[in-house]
Order: C-alpha cells, then structure tokens, then sequence
C-alpha cells in the first residue's frame, strides 16, 4: 500500500511538473515548484525548508521518490528498464563519501561565489526543467541551441546513469540528496530488516536502486535510502518492513556495520555542520544578491506610467469615469489591485504586482465595474490588449529564467551576454501583465518590472 500510495502521488508530482514548464495550468500546478529543495534554500524559503527537514526526519528520503521531479524521472527510467531491458540485477555498494561531499564543497563554494552555471548544472529541479522546456521548444524554436545541447547531454547521462546503476546520481552526485542524506540517518520511519524472519536471498538486495541494502549483515545505509519501499514488495518473507525505529532495538539491527555510538556521533557531526554550511552558502548568496531576499516584501519599482486595468482603455479615462467604490478591489483575486494613498487619485485602485499579477484568464474587476472605468473584457480578449511594457534591470537579474518559464505569451526570453544569462522582452508581444515581475525571485526590487502605457494598444 506504502508503494503505491508513492507511486500516485510522485506521478501526479511529474506530471504537474511537466506541464508546469511546457507552459500548461499554472494556475493548478503553480504550487509545485515551490515545493523545490533547492530554489528554496537559494531563495531561504524557510517554510519549505522546515517542512522538507521536518518530512526527512520523520518519513526519510520521500522527496527524492514523491517530489523531486528528477528523481521520479529516473524512476520512470528504471520502470521501463524492468520491462524492456536486460534483467540485470543490483548490487550492495558502499558509501562513496569523497565524491558525494566534494560535489557538495563545490556546489556550496559556487552558490558563495556566484557561479549559476555551475549550480543550474547540477541542480535537479532545474536540470528536469531544462530538458521539459528544450523538447517542448524544439519543434517551434523557441529555446536556444546552447540550451538545447546542455539540456540533451543532461538527459542522456541521467538517462544511462538511471538504466545502468539506479539512483547513483541521486546517491553520489545530486547535492540535494546529499544534504538530505545528513537527515534521513536519523529518520524516525525507516525500512528495517527482521533478522529472525530474513533468509539472506539477496532478493532485497538485488531490486534496491539505491543499492543501500547488504543483505549479508542484514543492513540498510539509510543515507541512501530514497523510501522508495520497493524492496517491501520484493521480500517473499515478510522480513522487510517500514516502522518507527525511534527508541527501538530495530534500529541498532538495521544500521550500518559500524559500531553504533560512532556512527551516531559522526551522523550528528554530519548533521551539524552540512546544515550549517549549506545554510550559511544561502545566506551569503542571498547577501550578494541585496539582501535576505524572502524576508523583504516586494516594493513599487517606481514605474514611469501608471498601471491600469484590462479593459480600462486609458489611465486619463479610468481614473476620469472611476468613482472609488473598491468594487473591483474587492473583487481581484490575486491582489493586483488596491487602494491609493497619492492625494491626485485617493481611494481610487492603483495597480501593481508586488502581491499578484494579472492573470490573462481573469477577467473579474471588468465584469463588476459598475461605473464604466473598466468595460467587460471576455478572456480571449485581454492577450489582444496591451496595457505596460515589461524591462529588465541588468544590474538585478540573477539569470534564473522564471520569467521565461512563466510569461504567459511568450514575450520574455533568455539570451548570453557578457558571459550572463539575461531576459530580453518582445515589447510588441507583451501584454503587461506582470507575471514576470510578480515570480522574480530578487527582492525587494524585481529584475523586471512593467511600466504601464497612457492609452492602451489592441492587437
């Protein structure tokens, strides 16, 4: 039941991943990236990264198997090799601590110094995202051959590294993994082995992709384990299960061969001082970047027009026919709009996305504007009006490409300059409506914002 459960939820994780880059339902599947280790260590997140430690430490590695969309990737890899491929089996291996925590060094060195390309190389969320976007882009051209060809280099060798040795990636390179590795030792769910009832068949063993399972000493590196329970299936006897292990004698049966009292004390000293690393790297990056960017709320960018409704023609004709009655505040779900505090139009909505942006299919202020400053405008109409143009501040851009990802009419795209990735905008295809300005990460002054124009333009 456990594996099943794990195997609905991580799919509905990968589709919704998939079609959040291919550009489909962000509105449903918005949600998911922010659940990323990763984005939101750089970002210090906090709420994620608690709740993530929080889900290690008591159910293990889940989000390697339920969340990461690479990691359920390579499963997918591994399904179709089960069924297609050779029937090879796997293999107990040992820790290979030099590689895992020299990668890890160096990712956390460059997220000191800066170096993006190194951390989009590596990171999983983003690595995934690269290879979504660059199929999805082939066909009409949208994505830059430099991208394409690091984004089918990435697929290949996760691909042959999935088909031929599980989820060695996952255990050796991927510096998610790694740091979570440091919680899920002390896990309080984990998969044990009961010796009384284990015949040492190896079956565990050999289907274990993570091959964390010695099945001849009967234990299991739970800095490897991904939870996947695919060894609970495999076991013909029943000795394999997974139980809360937190002051209980199962777990000392379980660990690893070293004497327990120093392995504990080196897993806390793990613990320790890898959270403390990676945590300080963020701090420093978020430093470097202006500051602890979540804490700070976004601000106004000082827009050299203002912003005004879909729907509203003109900024002269709606604060001209507006009345501030606050309806359409009342009815803007996504906190675009707000009441002004400038003496020239008091009371009256201004706009801005500092909270929000102005999702094309939502179309509620036009529909309840009882005064004419906004007429009714049906969703197909507001990607044919434009009301502000998007820019970019150079200066701030951190090159992530989240604007990219998620400019509802393709207006923004990334190109190389000066050895950085920075956005570029299409003014003729951009609409204004600030989705690129309300989901960049760079606070408290976006990269890119929206100036709004005087006399809206139809396409």
């Amino acid at each position: 039941m456990l594996r099943k459960i794990r195997i609905i939820l991580a799919a509905l994780m990968l589709i919704g991943i998939t079609l959040l880059f291919v550009g489909i339902g962000h509105q449903w599947w918005g949600w998911m990236a922010k659940l990323q280790f990763l984005p939101s260590c750089l970002a210090l997140n906090v709420g994620v990264i608690v709740g993530i430690t929080l889900i290690t430490l008591v159910l293990g590695r889940v989000y390697c198997s339920v969340i990461c969309p690479m990691g359920i990737f390579q499963d997918l890899v591994l399904w179709l090799r089960r069924r297609i491929g050779p029937k090879k089996k796997f293999a107990f291996n040992p820790e290979r601590k030099w590689v895992r925590y020299i990668v890890l060094a160096l990712f956390v060195a460059a997220i000191v110094a800066g170096i993006q390309v190194f951390i989009a190389l590596l990171a999983p969320y983003s690595a995934y995202g690269r290879i979504v976007r660059s199929i999805a882009g082939i066909g009409s051209g949208s994505t830059a051959w430099v991208v394409t060809a690091v984004a089918g280099v990435t697929l290949v060798a996760i691909f042959l590294c999935a088909w031929c040795w599980g989820r060695a990636y996952c255990n050796t390179v991927c510096p998610v993994g790694t740091v979570l590795s440091l919680f899920s030792r002390f896990a309080m769910f984990r998969v044990t082995i009961d010796p009384d009832k284990c015949k040492h068949c190896h079956g565990c063993e050999k289907e274990c992709k993570a091959s964390c399972i010695d099945s001849a000493s009967q234990t299991i590196d739970y800095s490897r384990c991904v939870s996947c329970f695919d060894c609970i299936k495999d076991c013909k006897f029943g000795a394999i299960n997974y139980t809360c292990t937190w002051g209980g004698k199962k777990a000392a049966a379980t660990e690893a061969a070293a004497p327990a009292k120093e392995g504990a004390d080196a897993g806390r000293r793990a613990f320790v001082a890898g959270s403390a690393f990676l945590l300080g790297a963020a701090a420093l990056n978020a430093q470097n970047q202006g500051g602890l960017a979540v804490v700070l709320p976004k601000q106004d960018p000082g827009r050299s027009e203002r912003l005004v409704p879909f729907g509203s023609g003109s900024v002269a004709g709606f604060y001209a026919h507006c009345t501030a009655c606050q309806l359409c505040i009342s009815a803007c779900p996504n906190h675009v709009l707000r009441p002004s505090t400038d003496l020239g139009h008091l009371m009256q909505p201004q706009m801005g996305y500092e909270d929000g942006y102005c999702r094309p299919e939502c179309t509620a202020c036009s529909q309840v504007c009882p005064a004419g400053a906004i007429v009714p405008v049906k969703r197909e109409e507001k990607f044919g009006i434009k009301i502000g143009t998007a820019v970019v501040d150079a200066g701030l851009c951190i090159g992530c490409g989240n604007c990219t990802r998620h400019c509802p009419t393709g207006a923004v795209t990334m190109i190389e300059k000066d050895g950085k990735s920075i956005p570029v905008v299409a003014e003729a295809q951009c609409i204004g409506c600030g989705a690129c300005e309300y989901l960049c990460p760079t606070r408290p002054i976006s990269a890119i914002h929206v100036n709004g124009i005087s006399v809206h333009q139809k396409h």
